[in-house]
């Protein structure tokens, strides 16, 4: 997923970021209500996650200019307000999830992961399989004919992005905007890098290859011929 953190705090964003990028998702960082509500206005983000105290901009206006806008990006709201009328005001500004600070990481992970699951009916899906590969979203288990291939968090979201395409060309501008973030240079190798290490796991000791090369395209994935 790509994921938009708006937290004036440094250290707390920085940590947000590096967290998320470590479970295989894209995080950009916002550091108060303006510069928030620009780049969610103008980015395709899957999840925004607001906090609610905020320079410039608080976090409900951001939420409620977006809202008025038409944009319906699921937005997790932070907050050390947790009293019943701050998180009825949250929701009813149009958040969809409200958390209290301080908080788990890893509920804040699961919270992100949930609300990232309604924004297409594709992503509620909680099992992708493509012939005997099957991927498992909520233990993040990926299996082969059964056997267990374990993926780093960037081969794990490089996989899953794949699957959810499968039988589609996926571009490599697709593969860095959904998997990557837009600071890599799209001239270096890293897709290729991983591209590869992904094949090795997945293909190298089965006798149908399921991920395949584009040739001036991308990459595919799928059970059978093109």
């Amino acid at each position: 997923m790509r994921v938009l953190v708006v937290e004036d705090d440094r250290e707390t964003a920085q940590f947000l970021q590096k967290s998320l990028k470590e479970n295989g998702h894209t995080a950009d960082l916002a550091a108060d209500g303006e510069a928030g509500l620009a780049l969610a206005t103008d980015g395709a983000y899957d999840v925004l996650i607001v906090d609610r105290m905020l320079p410039r901009l608080d976090g409900l206006s951001v939420i409620k200019s977006l809202r008025a806008q038409g944009n319906r990006t699921p937005v997790l709201i932070l907050s050390a307000l947790g009293e019943v009328d701050d998180r009825v005001k949250g929701l009813r500004a149009g958040g969809d999830d409200y958390l209290t600070k301080p908080y788990a990481y890893s509920e804040l992970l699961a919270r992100v992961e949930a609300l990232g699951r309604r924004t297409a009916p594709e992503e509620q899906q909680t099992r992708i399989a493509v012939g005997d590969l099957v991927l498992d979203r909520l233990s993040h288990r990926v299996t082969r004919g059964g056997e267990h291939i374990l993926l780093q968090p960037r081969e794990y979201r490089l996989l899953e992005y794949l699957m959810q395409h499968a039988g589609q060309v996926v571009t490599r501008t697709m593969l860095l905007e959904h998997v990557w973030d837009y600071h890599f240079d799209p001239q270096t190798n890293v897709i290729d890098v991983h591209v590869s290490r992904l094949r090795a796991k997945i293909d190298k000791n089965f006798d149908k290859p399921l991920l395949h090369t584009v040739r001036g395209a991308g990459y595919t994935i799928r059970d059978g011929p093109a």
